[in-house]
């Protein structure tokens, strides 16, 4: 009996171990990233057989990077988590992995990510997911506390995955790279302003200024978003213009952007924490049904 209860005693402490790390790298988040990634891989693969070493590779190295620039983030912002409500049960807030274990899981992480993608892939996409998590880690996290331009800092980063992807595949950045990256870049300031102004007191608890237009949640806010929200419209059609996609998907993008479109009017009526819940939700939606739409609809 006693055995039985030492086993379940270690296999909860084990269990809540591997939820910290998982909490610690953002799993879910890491695994959105990883599909933008892998998005870009199949779109830029033209070879007669499909590369599954680079695409493996590519996964599992671009999915740790992404786990790592999460941990390290959190380790940087241990003590302001403390003041959302929204991260405060985070693993280091409450101590769940220590700072030195933190610093250590990371760095492993980080190393063995960095090493994957030198290997199964090549050295332009290594360097490019390098400079993501330099410019997420170093100069986007410190920058949430200095003003909106941590927006765009940070939308580099966050558009880069379906970069990583394509040079991945091809070894070089071509337009339909660039292309692709531009759709991901321009999509994250209306998902990035509608998650700070639902969850403005939470930053502010922080010291973080994310919203453009003075930090208010006003109308000035709501027309920024609609404008980039618009952008999106063109951009959408690109990859069809260009012959990366057919025409199926070029509507496709087109009806979302629309639907998006239409949710940033909301928010221009009433500048409604509901009207910008939302927003976040359409944006969370958008970009993987247009990149889903864009696979399906590739041309060879």
């Amino acid at each position: 009996m006693r055995t039985v209860e030492v086993t379940d005693h270690f296999s909860s402490l084990v269990l809540s171990k591997i939820k910290a790390y998982a909490e610690l790298i953002k799993l879910r988040l890491s695994a959105l990233v990883t599909f933008s990634a892998v998005f870009g891989y199949i779109l830029g693969d033209r070879g007669v057989s499909f590369g599954w070493s680079g695409f493996l590779g590519l996964t599992l190295g671009g999915f740790l990077i992404s786990g790592a620039s999460c941990a390290a983030n959190e380790i940087l912002e241990r003590d302001l988590d403390k003041l959302m409500k929204r991260t405060q049960n985070r693993p280091l807030p409450l101590k769940l992995i220590s700072l030195q274990e933190a610093l250590w899981v990371t760095s492993i992480v980080a190393i063995i990510g960095v090493g994957l993608l030198w290997y199964f892939t090549n050295p332009l996409t290594t360097w490019l997911g390098i400079l993501s998590m330099v410019l997420y880690v170093f100069v986007y996290t410190p920058l949430k506390r200095v003003g909106p331009i941590a927006v765009f800092v940070g939308a580099i980063p966050g558009a880069l995955p379906p970069l990583l992807g394509w040079t991945a595949a091809t070894g070089a950045i071509s337009h339909e790279a660039l292309i692709i990256f531009g759709i991901q870049f321009i999509w994250q300031f209306p998902h990035f302003w509608a998650i700070a102004w639902v969850g403005d007191e939470d930053y502010k608890a922080a010291g973080f200024k994310l919203l453009p237009s003075g930090g208010g949640k006003d109308l000035n806010t709501a027309i920024q978003i609609m404008i980039y929200t618009l952008f999106l419209l063109p951009l959408g059609l690109l990859p069809s213009y260009f012959g990366l996609t057919g025409m199926t998907s070029g509507i496709v993008a087109t009806v979302c952007g629309v639907l998006f479109l239409a949710q940033t009017f909301s928010l221009m009526k009433d500048c409604s924490r509901k009207s910008a819940l939302r927003i976040m939700f359409g944006s969370f939606l958008y970009l993987p049904v247009v990149q889903i739409a864009y696979l399906l609809d590739k041309l060879p």
